[in-house]
């Protein structure tokens, strides 16, 4: 098959004009009076069987498609990989662009609650919600941000915390510990004097038993990491001795007297 595009990664780049190739000729012109729609459709039939069959065009692109599971990313085809590319860029943006909407509808309608209108605190949510209502409307006097704004915002980061926490997200365990302290810190500063300390542990507790879920899996035991080592030393004792040269043969019996038989030597 020709290719109108070089090989990149040792892979050969599929051109559309190779399926107009592979086309049977063009029908010679009607005869006056017949129909020429009907040639068309016969050759465009003829066109799309033929790229179908063995060694054609289409027929190459879906065996392309079909080896997708058995190859690793490096063997797949350029052009599939362009698409899976796109289409994944496309549906990432229109996640945020839909997580921006469900954001900006769930704090318009936490920012609807009433800041104030948590009754007169009865019950057990009651004694812990009541006097959060009340330090952030006490606070927002004296700020530029409306109290249901400073609430809304307040329930959605423990929403995030705790939501976060539990699929083991570090930044979301963070803000449910500290959407936890300054929730105690806003319940000790606003409860009455005479069961703030009840209502503090309250909210202590139900923070600890939510803490369940948000702070799941997380162990405060050290993690011991045993690796063999990379390098293994082989201690070796190494003797370097220095043999005398040998002596010649000549000078074994220079020493003894000329007279002596070599026999008796």
């Amino acid at each position: 098959m020709n290719h109108n595009d070089k090989p990149v990664n040792g892979q050969d780049n599929p051109s559309f004009l190779d399926l107009l190739n592979q086309l049977p000729p063009v029908p010679p012109a009607p005869e006056p009076g017949a129909k020429h729609t009907a040639g068309r459709l016969a050759w465009l039939r003829a066109a799309w069987k033929e790229s179908w069959e063995e060694g054609g065009f289409l027929y190459q692109r879906w065996e392309e498609v079909f080896q997708v599971r058995h190859s690793s990313w490096h063997e797949v085809a350029n052009w599939i990989k362009a698409a899976m590319l796109f289409g994944g860029l496309s549906l990432i943006v229109m996640m945020l662009d839909a997580a921006g909407d469900i954001a900006d509808a769930t704090l318009k309608g936490l920012s609807a609650v009433p800041a104030t209108s948590g009754g007169d605190g009865s019950g057990l949510w009651g004694t812990v919600d009541h006097p959060v209502r009340v330090f952030l409307a006490d606070q927002a006097a004296h700020l530029a941000v409306a109290p249901a704004a400073l609430y809304a915002f307040w329930q959605l980061t423990g929403l995030l915390g705790l939501v976060g926490g539990f699929f083991g997200n570090a930044g979301a365990r963070i803000a449910w510990l500290l959407f936890g302290i300054g929730t105690l810190a806003m319940i000790w500063s606003t409860a009455p004097a005479g069961g703030r300390a009840a209502a503090t542990g309250l909210a202590a507790l139900m923070w600890a038993l939510a803490s369940i879920f948000a702070l799941r899996g997380l162990s405060l035991r050290p993690i011991v990491h045993n690796h063999p080592p990379q390098y293994q030393f082989s201690p070796a004792l190494h003797l370097h001795a220095t043999l005398p040269a040998p002596t010649p043969a000549g000078d074994d019996y220079g020493d003894e007297p000329d007279n002596v038989h070599p026999l008796q030597r």
